[in-house]
């Protein structure tokens, strides 16, 4: 085990020393081998002495030592008896075998003067020219080994006592064999080196102060670098430059490196105090730092004060050249400003971090050191630089939540302000603008802005709050409930106090939106609108829409042109007197109000006439102009259904009255006709009720009962209430099948919902038209026919017969019925005939265009209802499926979906009939040719 030990550790030693000692490129193989292998022997010798140290028998002379060095040095014992309490309790200690060794090696370390004892300066590479200009080159850095000659003596124990054998050990071969072999090379080598150390450590002209100072000199100077001044000896050429002297050892340059970072990362922060900040949070990110290199100047203060008492003593005992006796050195102060430097360290990189970010990004920059940086000293630093760093933030915060003013002048809010001054409204009072610019577009929430020492949810609420303020102040007029609240609620704020903070943040919020939701209800009655709203563009009101169309229907059967606003608004007010409506409020009556679309050509009163529901602020915030138009897209799509309903209504009652009375007597003739007319009447009358049902209820009603669930929460802001009231009309226009653009089996715009139900409007309105024309046919051949009946009776009583022979032969020539082309003229008719003299043609050719019009309308209907609910059937809502279900409960239709079609001539696709009408045969693709329109 002994030979084993023995050589780990001759190994270890030669790995050292081979690390430790450089070769230069000039050097001879063999001089180097030579060089490694003496330096083996002499560690060797000297781990051979301290194992013979180790064997001294009188264990306490270390301890003893180190007594007496502290009570010499300190004036108070403190320091001793704290030795000897710890001395004890190493002596209990069974781990360690060599206390004693282990003390005497600290003690020799402690003495300063250890560093001047010999060493075979041979082991070190030397070059072969020295210059005065690189001293440190030939100076007496070495490995740290000593090597004591036979009768040398170390001057570290000069004047004390030393425990028996220590100072003359010889070094010469102890314990090593062939060691001796070399001693007068090794000798000769050392004599040789030595000379030239004394040749070049010799004060020339060039050797001063400056070029190889003193420790003591360069600690007289330190304090002044640490703060950025320039000295004799450690001068700035520039502001990031600091020049070292360069005859100095390689160990005093490493710690003036060391020291020389905190001296530059002054300067610089210096500069950036000094320098103009953009911002507040910049400022105050100045005022941080400045803080901080206050703090870093009081620790060089008492550094400095540290080293001139060290000075001082020094030069009161006149021991030149010993200044780590007095407690300061290089070293020491590199552990003292450690800590700081890297506070410097950190606060540099932060304000280069700075140059890029401002208020809410520079915030988020620091905090990011702070949350997710792994040292406990970086973390508490950033926290310490944040409390300052925050303060504008805070400030500004409590002012929008507080007062719902923005105090942003350098845009480091999260919450933007649209400058309105930009679009040339300098001058305007934000209170005069309308209230859904001052709601919607007055301020903006910048994501981008937004701290990380709160959430993006959090960050929502804060700017809600605010908006909420301001809008109460000068959207709502209510500037005085904010100030009584201001000075209620108002509070400090501050980084840290988390708690706090969400306390004040959450009672503010409700207070606000529960204020805000009072306003709207109470003052400016927000939710007696939107009724009014229901009841009168949706028509909820249906006696007052009944009454309205009733009194204006021979009006607007008039063209457009000569429509006047005066007597629709007479009809109006003569609606909402005679109907339920009258019961209203008088601010809700007077909002209402009758008005004409813009005019085109050839288009009647129908077309053109429309309600209006007028809203000012700030209830436009929740109905917008967006939300008005989308009111008046369904009140005249709602009309024109209305309209359909009630012309194909009196259609309605006035066949059931005839056929009780005039039809009845023309049913040998048209009594196919008017069967065939009012089973298609009662088709269209089945399609608008099932249309009007499931909008009015369905779509409409089931609507109003989401969008009162919605506002009737008890945490409902106005963001959410006019989110409810836009999906209110959003679904009412979608599931209203006015809102989907295209069908979805084709791409052509004319095949969306509203378009084929405006179609099918039409054909309606075509075909009561048709009817109307047939109803006038059919009273024109009961004109005739009375008066055929007439005349019999009259010639009956004048003694001649009824009807002759003659009468007979003309009633069958003049007949359409009977001959199928024009009769003849009623020249050389009988003057006393009981027939009429008609027999025009005119007359003639009426019936059969007739029956034709109502053939080619009625299944023209059928036709564009089998597209329609073929639509509805692959739609992807419920409801709209359930449409084409209630329409088609019988299955009396064939839903066909269109199927797209992108080569179509124009001659398959334009129909005769409505202006402008295309129709295609779902079965098919056929045309269906549509008459012209048939005149009362």
């Amino acid at each position: 085990m002994g030979d084993e030990r023995a050589h780990r550790i001759d190994g270890a030693l030669s790995g050292l020393i081979k690390n430790l000692i450089p070769s230069l490129p000039n050097d001879d193989e063999t001089d180097a081998e030579d060089k490694l292998r003496q330096a083996v022997q002499f560690g060797t010798r000297i781990l051979h002495s301290h194992n013979d140290l180790a064997e001294v028998s009188d264990v306490n002379q270390a301890p003893d030592l180190i007594k007496k060095k502290l009570l010499r040095e300190n004036t108070s014992p403190d320091k001793a008896v704290r030795f000897s309490n710890l001395y004890s309790r190493l002596l209990s200690q069974p781990v360690l075998s060599q206390k004693w060794a282990i003390l005497y090696l600290l003690h020799r370390l402690a003495e300063p003067a250890a560093e001047d004892e010999g060493v075979p300066r041979n082991l070190m590479p030397t070059p072969p020219t020295p210059t005065p200009a690189r001293p440190r080159e030939a100076d007496t850095r070495t490995l740290g080994i000593g090597r004591q000659s036979r009768d040398s003596t170390p001057p570290a124990h000069e004047g004390s006592s030393l425990p028996t054998g220590m100072p003359m050990r010889e070094y010469h071969g102890v314990n090593r064999p062939g060691v001796n072999g070399h001693n007068e090379q090794v000798a000769k080598r050392e004599e040789e080196k030595r000379a030239v150390f004394a040749s070049e450590s010799a004060p020339g002209p060039e050797i001063t102060e400056v070029s190889r100072p003193s420790e003591s000199s360069l600690l007289r100077d330190l304090p002044f670098t640490l703060q950025g001044l320039s000295s004799k000896i450690l001068p700035f050429d520039t502001p990031s430059t600091l020049t070292l002297p360069p005859s100095l050892p390689l160990p005093l340059i490493s710690l003036l490196h060391t020291l020389a970072e905190p001296s530059l990362l002054y300067r610089s922060l210096s500069d950036f105090v000094q320098s103009q900040g953009e911002g507040l949070v910049g400022q105050s990110l100045r005022a941080a730092v400045s803080s901080e290199l206050r703090s870093y100047l009081g620790l060089i203060a008492t550094l400095e004060g540290e080293i001139r008492r060290a000075i001082t003593s020094l030069s009161e005992e006149g021991s030149r050249g010993k200044i780590g006796k007095a407690g300061v050195t290089l070293k020491r102060c590199v552990v003292w400003t450690r800590e700081a430097t890297m506070g410097l360290r950190l606060m540099s990189l932060m304000v280069e971090e700075s140059k890029s970010r401002k208020g809410g990004q520079l915030i988020s920059m620091i905090h990011g050191f702070s949350s997710s940086h792994g040292d406990p000293f970086v973390g508490a630093f950033a926290e310490r630089v944040l409390v300052h760093v925050t303060r504008p933030f805070y400030d500004m915060l409590r002012q929008w939540i507080y007062d719902g003013e923005l105090s942003d002048p350098y845009h480091e809010f999260f919450v933007i302000e649209h400058d309105s001054r930009s679009n040339g409204e300098k001058d305007k009072d934000p209170r005069g603008a309308p209230a859904s610019s001052v709601w919607e577009d007055k301020y903006k929430l910048d994501d981008d802005m937004i701290p990380s020492i709160i959430t993006e949810d959090f960050a929502r609420k804060i700017f809600l709050i605010g908006k909420s303020l301001n809008f109460i102040r000068y959207g709502c007029g209510d500037s005085a409930w904010v100030e009584a609240y201001s000075k209620d609620a108002s509070r400090e704020l501050q980084y840290g106090d988390t708690a706090t903070l969400e306390t004040s943040i959450d009672k503010a919020y409700k207070a606000t939106m529960a204020r805000l939701i009072y306003l709207m209800d109470d003052k400016f009655k927000l939710f007696e609108h939107l009724r009014a709203l229901k009841k009168y563009l949706l028509l909820g009101q249906g006696d007052f829409i009944a009454l309205l169309m009733e009194s204006l229907a021979s009006n607007l059967d008039r063209p457009a042109g000569s429509q006047y606003r005066h007597t629709l608004t007479a009809q109006l007010e003569h609606a909402i007197r005679g109907s339920n409506a009258q019961y209203d409020s008088p601010d809700v009556l007077r909002r209402l109000d009758a008005r004409l679309l813009e005019l085109s050509h050839g288009e009647i009163g129908w077309d053109v006439f429309t309600l209006e529901y007028k809203v000012d602020a700030p209830v436009d915030v929740v109905i917008t102009p967006w939300a008005s138009k989308q009111y008046l897209v369904v009140f005249n799509f709602l009309w024109r259904v209305k309209r359909v309903e009630f012309a194909l209504g009196s259609t309605w009652r006035r066949c059931m009255t005839g056929a009780r009375g005039v039809l009845a007597n023309v049913n040998d003739r048209l009594g196919r006709d008017w069967k065939v007319a009012r089973c298609c009447i009662a088709e269209m009358i089945h399609f608008v009720n099932q249309l009007q049902y499931y909008i009015l209820f369905e779509v409409i009603e089931a609507s109003w009962d989401q969008l009162q669930a919605a506002i009737m929460k008890p945490d409902c802001t106005l963001d959410d209430l006019i989110g409810a009231h836009t999906k209110y009309l959003k679904a009412i226009t979608h599931k209203g099948l006015l809102g989907s653009a295209k069908a979805s089996s084709t791409g052509n715009r004319e095949d969306s919902f509203t378009s084929q139900l405006h179609q099918i409007l039409k054909l309606m309105l075509a075909y009561k038209e048709a009817v109307d024309g047939l109803y006038s046919f059919s009273l024109a051949e009961f004109t005739r026919k009375q008066e055929f009946s007439a005349k019999i009776e009259t010639r009956t009583a004048q003694g001649k017969w009824g009807i002759t022979e003659k009468d007979e032969e003309d009633l069958r020539s003049s007949s359409p019925a009977i001959t199928g082309r024009g009769g003849r003229s009623g020249i050389g008719r009988n003057a006393d005939s009981p027939f009429p003299a008609s027999g025009g043609s005119g007359d003639d050719q009426m019936l059969p265009s007739l029956r034709t019009r109502l053939r080619d309308l009625s299944g023209d209907f059928r036709s564009r209802v089998n597209t329609l609910l073929g639509d509805l059937a692959y739609q992807p809502d419920v409801d709209m499926r359930f449409l084409g279900v209630v329409m088609n409960f019988n299955d009396v239709y064939s839903p066909k979906r269109r199927r797209r079609e992108h080569h179509r001539s124009d001659k398959d696709r334009r129909t005769p009939g409505i202006p402008g009408g295309s129709v295609v045969d779902a079965g098919d693709g056929g045309t269906k040719a549509e008459g012209k329109k048939a005149e009362q």
